[in-house]
């Protein structure tokens, strides 16, 4: 079992993956988009705490999906 990443790890990922954070998110959410990709990514959670395994894997399969050009 790994230890689970920070929120603000994941928004460091995406930044550097070319997201940016784009306006409606309410409260601790924030929402992402890329330029290649017509979905947007949500995440939940202020920066300081353990990001969900499954918000891990969103963050993951987001950057995978935006270097390949398509949306699963």
């Amino acid at each position: 079992m790994s230890v689970p990443k920070k929120n603000r790890e994941l928004k460091a990922m995406l930044r550097r993956a070319g997201f940016f954070q784009v306006a409606g998110g309410k409260g601790s959410h924030t929402k992402w988009r890329h330029p290649n990709l017509s979905r947007t990514l949500t995440l939940s959670g202020q920066d300081g705490v353990d990001a969900r395994r499954y918000q891990e894997e969103d963050v993951e399969n987001a950057i995978g999906d935006s270097r390949t050009g398509g949306a699963k």
